[in-house]
């Protein structure tokens, strides 16, 4: 009976991974005709954009569509949706940085942050599209140098970006390579490396209100108890749910809850040729959704730590997939599975 169920989900595992193939729709990656931003669309309607321009300390995705155009991430600080939390305006959408590299904070970095103080803070321009293509799956490739404030280069970043979707499934595979132009440190530390903050209708419901105070001191209340918009929860491939995912390892976390009548889901897959794979979840309950291999001594209570160094010259890549699914029910721990196990091929 055991082989016949394994069997089974053999099949079934395969059957979904072949569905997934075969229903891919049109994406269209067309950069924007003014300002540095390029267009995602899949199957005519808006799915993402990237967003690049100086006013912004990193390069990022802006909004997340879900294939029937619901948004997943949060609106703030680049537009204004009600109700939505205004804390921490450096979560920005999708983004990829981290918090100690040479001993400059690239993650908090942010309009917020007084000029007084910008020389400790990073900054990720971006300054060069190298491809756009559009297909059965959409391709944007650009080139980043990740600087301190008086725009030296510490490492030289180039990012591939492939966008396909289904009729209720949109996956994004993010491949970084990081290049040392000088020696690069990541020290350990708790913010990065792949982050995302999800719409408010994701967050974990509370009933209490969740207190937060920023790099420069200023406490920022989050509304809980009469808040009855949140539905999320999380789920890791260890089976770990709600703030239980929180420093925890696993090959991939689920966030998913109800936006309207829909179920829907965001799903970030680690790969087996990261760096610490599988990768400690930083995944908070407001709605920070963050995979960060190198938060170790954090996420172990300091029994352990992470660190990387690049000799000048070398490399490190982080590959990464993001899917978001809606529709009756969210993707199934055996579907998360095929669909990661397809990622670790690539």
């Amino acid at each position: 009976m055991g082989a016949i169920k394994t069997a089974a989900l053999s099949i079934g595992a395969v059957l979904f991974s072949v569905t997934v193939m075969a229903q891919n729709q049109q994406v269209s990656v067309v950069k924007a005709a003014t300002g540095n931003k390029v267009d995602i669309k899949i199957n005519g309607k808006p799915f993402t954009s990237f967003l690049y321009p100086d006013t912004l300390e990193k390069p990022v995705l802006y909004p997340l569509h879900t294939a029937d155009g619901l948004v997943v991430t949060r609106s703030f600080p680049l537009s204004k949706r009600e109700g939505d939390p205004n804390d921490h305006p450096h979560h920005v959408g999708l983004w990829f940085n981290f918090e100690n590299l040479n001993g400059l904070d690239f993650w908090n970095n942010s309009y917020a942050i007084p000029a007084s103080r910008k020389n400790q803070y990073g900054w990720i321009r971006t300054d060069k599209i190298i491809k756009t293509q559009s297909g059965k799956t959409g391709v944007l490739v650009y080139h980043a140098n990740w600087t301190n404030q008086a725009k030296e280069v510490i490492a030289e970043e180039t990012t591939t970006f492939e966008f396909s979707g289904m009729a209720d499934q949109r996956v994004i595979d993010r491949i970084t390579t990081l290049t040392a132009v000088q020696d690069a440190r990541f020290k350990d530390a708790k913010d990065g490396l792949l982050a995302l903050r999800v719409t408010h209708e994701l967050q974990i419901p509370t009933t209490e209100d969740q207190k937060f105070t920023d790099d420069k001191g200023i406490e920022t209340v989050v509304k809980g108890g009469t808040d009855k918009l949140p539905t999320g929860n999380y789920l890791t491939s260890e089976g770990k749910t709600g703030d239980a995912a929180w420093s925890t390892r696993a090959v991939w976390c689920k966030m998913f809850g109800k936006i309207g009548a829909d179920s829907v889901s965001v799903s970030i897959i680690d790969h087996p040729k990261n760096i610490n794979y599988p990768t400690f979840w930083h995944a908070r309950g407001y709605g920070l959704f963050s995979a960060n291999p190198l938060g170790e001594k954090v996420f172990t209570n300091g029994k352990s730590e992470k660190n990387l160094t690049l000799k000048k010259g070398e490399s490190v890549t982080f590959k990464y997939r993001v899917v978001i699914s809606n529709g009756n029910k969210t993707l199934s721990p055996a579907q998360l599975n095929t669909l990661a196990a397809g990622f670790a091929k690539k």
